[in-house]
């Protein structure tokens, strides 16, 4: 699997037919990465920010990954090799991995993943899925750890493994019901722009009520449809929005927790301490030491 890439671009190996990308295009130029991947890999793309094209059958068909979004791809009777064009200011994440490799994961569960049922396992295969809260907070944790070398390793693959089953964790309640919600493109937009809106505002959010009010939706539509874009209610995913953008600023050592705190909504400092405890386990100034 030769890399032939060009552009910010770091390949972690993880064990044998199990890889990390990471590919980063900070710059305002698209640049191209291209890797050969052959056909008894499985892939899956995550999107963090800005957006890529991938070019299949040199180049008559493409698939776009945007931010926030992930894509999922393989096809065990044709070779994919990977020929990204990457947008500027765009990160992506790709986990690369053997579909024999893949199977072992999910043997005891081989029916609860739809392209690895008997039908289906020799077919090729793609989806593509909004990123929840949750996967993007492993996300950003992946690309911006900061680890004594000699941790590195097992850090990274714990995080893949979290990824992995954090995308395959669909709740009961998300049943084919609910798809016509999905199909409605001005649901989604009015969705999307509730998400635009706490984020915005996440110092003194809106209430449900008037956020439903505000994007036209009524509040039962509104819960149902945020569950199921981001996979958390409005409020858990401000919550996971908050304590993320903290942790950003705490990690560049410009800002004090109290200042921290301020920034993402809460008066006082013992309120944010222990919203981030909650969230990360531990307070934000051991969290600071342990990643000095």
């Amino acid at each position: 699997m030769e890399n032939v890439a060009k552009g910010s671009y770091e390949e972690i190996l993880l064990e044998d037919g199990f890889y990390l990308l990471k590919i980063q295009n900070d710059t305002e130029e698209i640049s191209v990465v291209e890797r050969e991947i052959d056909s008894s890999f499985i892939q899956f793309h995550f999107c963090l920010k800005g957006g890529s094209r991938f070019h299949f059958n040199h180049g008559h068909y493409t698939l776009e990954v945007s931010e926030e979004n992930s894509l999922l791809l393989y096809n065990t009777q044709k070779d994919l090799p990977l020929n990204l064009n990457i947008s500027p200011n765009t990160w992506l994440l790709s986990v690369i991995m053997t579909i024999r490799k893949f199977h072992s994961l999910f043997s005891n569960e081989a029916n609860y993943i739809p392209f690895l049922s008997e039908d289906n396992k020799e077919k090729k295969y793609y989806s593509q899925e909004v990123v929840s809260p949750a996967i993007a907070v492993v996300l950003s944790q992946l690309m911006n750890y900061n680890l004594h070398p000699s941790i590195k390793e097992l850090y990274v693959k714990g995080k893949v493994y979290e990824l992995i089953s954090l995308y395959f964790n669909k709740t009961k309640d998300a049943d084919l019901e609910q798809c016509p919600f999905l199909a409605d493109e001005d649901n989604v937009r009015r969705i999307k722009m509730a998400k635009e809106i706490m984020i915005s505002r996440m110092v003194e959010p809106p209430t449900l009520n008037e956020l439903s009010k505000e994007i036209g939706l009524s509040l039962k539509k509104l819960k149902e449809g945020f569950k199921q874009i981001y996979g958390d209610s409005v409020y858990g995913f401000l919550f996971d929005y908050k304590m993320e953008y903290a942790r950003k600023m705490l990690e560049t050592g410009s800002h004090n927790v109290n200042e921290v705190g301020l920034r993402v909504g809460y008066s006082t400092a013992s309120h944010f301490i222990a919203s981030f405890k909650k969230k990360y386990g531990t307070t934000p100034k051991k969290y600071l030491t342990s990643n000095a």
